[in-house]
């Protein structure tokens, strides 16, 4: 027998006890608070990893991440034993509800909150409910936990290098979390009364089983009972000789909760080697034994026999898989407990996983009087009790690939709709991504602009975070309208009036605020005398006569009313050089002229938390301007709730828009690296991808939003995306001919397919519609 497979069977040896309580079916001896257990004769410790979008990889990054695993897998110490574990995990409804549903206020908005959590109960109810985590348990036999401590650290170094090979993330866990996971499979439907601290223990005295254990657990012959529900642990006895990538998914797609592990025993190459040549060995004597028999009675031309020439056959192969492609031995057992609310309900969840495993060509078959041995097997306590190895290479055994589809279930997060893959709500938290700016990209009619007003409902209704929306097609007025906001249109003929020399204490963000304005009024100046550039003379008297009309207002120490363009040109015609006057006279159309809407003391409340900027009826001469001026508005604002610490939500409609004029452009781009640090969050929303891309300004700006909403794509944008953000063939059929409210949702390095189907009987989405006829 291989020296390490014997080595690690006599570890595994235990006396065997006959349980007298719940608390000694649980094979923990001993815990430390970094997670390190003593289960049987060993220490084990637990990983965490996320999730990959494998499902939806393209064939060439299929290979790649399949590859990967493999290394993976061949960095597993020959010491050790492997448990790789996929945990399913009923969404937990209270929980749900605590998380996610919006508390009522009681005011007026009350009646679009109980729709909105409606909505996200029907979604809740309509989804598959569950989550699945996915861990990773290695066990090693030490003769302290010093020892086992160093060999852990090493061990989680190289762990994290891999899975970040992979493109996942690999946690360690703690005691209070590796307890939790049996807590929640222990006690199921009490998640959330989970409650442990080991120091309290140890002061009372306490087991810490008692925190975890059931009531009670009664082991049959083929399945238990765990107080009210009924358990039931199968192993895969027979693998088929070809085993699809996508088995582990689709035997884990069950509706339940319920743990699949798959134990792994590697072996040294020396040791496989040696093994498999003996077997060859002993192979190649009996085919010449065999010949010989023959040739003893004559017959020369006999065909050595078919079982014969196939074991000379897959042994050359495995002898071959180990000296030449790299592949390493290694024992595996698939073990997998499922828990239902009823006997018969069990029963049926077993045929099912049944069904699927021979549909692979597989065979399953329940443990007979092992449920106990089985269960503690299945879990990742880090234990293997039951004895079913089967001789795998490394390739065969990362058939059993853990990685399906990632998930984005953000604490604290807003729903942006139901994952595709997983029919999982999406719960995306922009504030915890390392930029949360974000674009919403699709086809005229895709639902762009739904998509925005859904998030717009969401913050309005949910936080105290302020809002602010330029609209250039005037589809936000009536939403803003009815949520209690301000709406601001600006045109040349409008009553609205907004100051473009407007300025607060925080403007600036503590540096000295006439430097950034005196920038701001040159880019301003330059817009209105044409767009040409200023020469140095002229850069000198604005910024003179910036300093000169702000000088008052700085010393009052922003009190009473901030100057207006008409001050500033005022300013410029008592200048005696002749420039000056050219200035001034430049300016006049937009200060004293009848284009003056920007030059005079703002009318308009622009403290209301929800602010829309109506620019439709800004004439092509206006708009520039317009732009530069709301952008500085919005600026102020942004500095104003840094000081006070609220965060502030900016949308910019059809941003294409402002691309087009080169000051417009630069405010913005610099607007979307600043205003991280000052608590905003930037939404672009736009149809022309093509048109976007032509700027590199909006290219770098693109490329930097980690939140971006891609839903139907014209052909030319969905070649552009896919180069620039590394989509692959198949999650650009997401973005191609869908409905309206589909798409791909790329959440820092995620890219996960949604669907967004709002209820359309609901006061909310009329207000949010804007299709034509609804």
């Amino acid at each position: 027998m291989i020296k390490t497979l014997s080595r690690i069977l006599k570890q595994d040896k235990e006396r065997f006890v006959i349980p007298k309580g719940v608390q000694q079916v649980i094979p923990i001896r001993a815990i430390w608070p970094d997670g390190i257990f003593f289960v049987g004769n060993k220490f084990s410790k637990s990983y965490r990893f996320e999730d990959i979008n494998y499902a939806v990889a393209s064939r060439e990054d299929k290979e790649e991440m399949f590859l990967s695993y493999s290394e993976l897998l061949n960095s597993f110490d020959s010491g050790a034993t492997t448990k790789i574990t996929i945990h399913n995990r009923r969404l937990n409804q209270a929980d749900f509800e605590g998380s996610m549903l919006i508390p009522l206020r009681e005011d007026p908005l009350d009646l679009y909150r109980k729709e909105y959590n409606q909505m996200l109960m029907d979604k809740a109810v309509g989804a598959h409910g569950t989550v699945q985590e996915k861990y990773i348990t290695i066990s090693i036999a030490k003769k302290s936990v010093e020892e086992a401590r160093q060999y852990f650290a090493r061990v989680t170094t190289e762990l994290s290098a891999h899975f970040a090979r992979l493109g996942s993330r690999c946690i360690e866990l703690d005691a209070a979390d590796r307890l939790q996971i049996f807590h929640d499979f222990y006690r199921m439907n009490e998640e959330a009364s989970f409650r442990f601290s080991l120091p309290e223990t140890m002061r009372k005295g306490h087991d810490f089983k008692d925190y975890i254990c059931p009531d009670t657990l009664e082991f049959e012959k083929d399945h238990f009972r765990m107080g009210e529900l009924y358990g039931r642990v199968i192993f895969l006895r027979e693998y088929a000789s070809y085993i699809k990538d996508s088995m582990v998914s689709e035997l884990c797609d069950l509706n339940r909760n319920l743990f699949l592990s798959l134990d792994i025993i590697p072996i040294p190459t020396d040791e496989a080697v040696r093994e498999v040549e003996n077997r060859l060995l002993g192979v190649e004597t009996n085919i010449t034994n065999w010949q010989r028999r023959q040739n003893k009675h004559n017959n020369f031309s006999a065909v050595v026999p078919y079982d014969m020439e196939q074991q000379r056959k897959q042994s050359k192969e495995f002898l071959d898989d180990l000296t030449t492609r790299d592949q390493r031995m290694m024992f595996g057992l698939l073990t997998m407990v499922h828990v239902a609310e009823s006997k018969e309900q069990l029963d049926s969840d077993t045929e099912a996983i049944l069904t699927t495993a021979r549909k692979h060509l597989c065979q399953f078959s329940t443990l007979s009087y092992q449920q106990m041995d089985g269960l503690n097997t299945a879990l990742p306590f880090g234990v293997r009790k039951v004895h079913a190895l089967r001789t795998l290479t490394t390739e065969s055994t990362a058939v059993f690939i853990p990685f399906r589809a990632q998930e984005v279930i953000h604490p604290e997060g807003i729903y942006y709709g139901q994952n595709v893959i997983s029919k999982n709500m999406l719960i995306a938290n922009r504030k915890q991504l390392l930029n949360g700016n974000s674009f919403i990209l699709g086809v005229s009619g895709s639902g762009k602009s739904f998509t925005a007003k859904r998030e717009i409902v969401n913050q309005v209704l949910a936080t105290d975070d302020d809002v602010i929306l330029i609209d250039p097609e005037r589809e936000y007025s009536a939403l803003v309208e009815a949520l209690g906001g301000e709406t601001i249109h600006i045109s040349a003929t409008s009553p609205n009036h907004i100051n473009a020399m407007d300025m607060n204490r925080q403007y600036g963000d503590g540096a000295n605020p006439i430097i950034l304005k005196s920038e701001f009024v040159l880019s301003l100046c330059e817009q209105l005398m044409g767009g040409h550039h200023l020469g140095a003379k002229e850069k000198s008297l604005i910024d003179r006569c910036t300093a000169s009309v702000y000088r008052r207002f700085l010393q009052n120490n922003y009190k009473g009313d901030p100057p207006t363009l008409q001050d500033f040109r005022a300013e410029l015609l008592k200048q005696a050089e002749p420039e000056a006057q050219d200035i001034a006279l430049a300016i006049e159309l937009f200060t004293a002229g009848s284009l003056n809407t920007f030059a005079k003391p703002t009318n308009v409340n622009v403290n209301n938390r929800l602010i829309c900027y109506d620019i439709l009826d800004l004439g092509k001469q206006l708009l520039p301007i317009g732009m530069l001026v709301v952008l500085d508005s919005i600026l102020n604002r942004i500095s104003q709730n840094r000081a006070k610490g609220r965060n502030t939500f900016i949308f910019i409609d059809e941003i294409y828009l402002l691309f087009q004029h080169e000051y417009s452009a630069n405010f913005l781009f610099t607007l979307w690296k600043r205003v991280r640090k000052y608590g905003a969050f930037c939404t672009g929303i736009t149809q022309n991808v093509d048109d976007l891309l032509q700027s590199h300004t909006a290219r770098t700006m693109l490329a930097n939003s980690e939140f971006i909403v891609m839903l139907n794509q014209a052909s030319t944008d969905r070649r552009e995306l896919a180069e620039l953000l590394n989509i692959s063939d198949l999650q650009l059929s997401y973005i191609t001919n869908v409905d309206a409210g589909n798409g791909l949702l790329k959440v820092g390095s995620s890219l996960v397919p949604f669907t967004d189907k709002f209820p359309r009987h609901t006061r909310l989405y009329s207000l949010m519609t804007t299709k034509p006829g609804e």
